[in-house]
């Protein structure tokens, strides 16, 4: 398990989509477009994230307008869709913004997140991610992907940070 000292130095939150920020299924409607459920309090969390200064990037493996239009709503810039290999480009996301390995978050379900864990100081898992993946995890969340996960890793930085309301400046 990580212990706040870790959440002190995060400056990146790095997040899946399906599986993290949704429950991980895909639902289609009769047009072949793509509908996700995205929990409102893990938006909450991801809005106070930047709020503090904390950057926020989506590495996700499929496309989706949906993921689109979330990013844009909550405020995140940076949005890699049909990635592959994720492992690479976090590491050049990392690079570029001119961060160390423990500055930096992860959060994943599935094995595809695997490689994007060795480029982070702190990974964390879904209660529901892979046994694979919780097993590689720094860190494995109370609730499940889609159902508050993110918010819950959100206010645990930002409550080690002493910027979630009710904790001391």
């Amino acid at each position: 398990m990580v212990t706040e000292d870790w959440a002190t130095r995060i400056k990146l939150l790095i997040l899946d989509v399906d599986g993290v920020m949704t429950d991980g299924r895909v639902i289609l409607n009769a047009r072949g477009e793509e509908i996700k459920r995205f929990h409102v309090r893990d938006g909450y969390g991801i809005k106070r994230l930047l709020d503090a200064g904390i950057d926020v990037v989506i590495i996700t493996g499929r496309k989706s307008k949906a993921v689109e239009y979330r990013a844009k709503e909550l405020g995140i810039q940076e949005i890699y869709q049909g990635v592959k290999e994720k492992g690479s480009l976090c590491r050049e996301v990392i690079a570029r913004k001119n961060l160390i390995k423990d500055q930096v978050c992860c959060m994943g379900d599935d094995l595809p997140d695997l490689p994007m864990f060795t480029q982070a100081g702190v990974s964390i898992a879904v209660a529901d991610a892979a046994l694979e993946v919780r097993s590689a995890a720094s860190h494995v969340t109370d609730q499940k992907g889609g159902h508050g996960a993110v918010r819950e890793v959100c206010e645990w930085i930002l409550k080690a940070q002493q910027n979630w309301p009710g904790t001391a400046p």
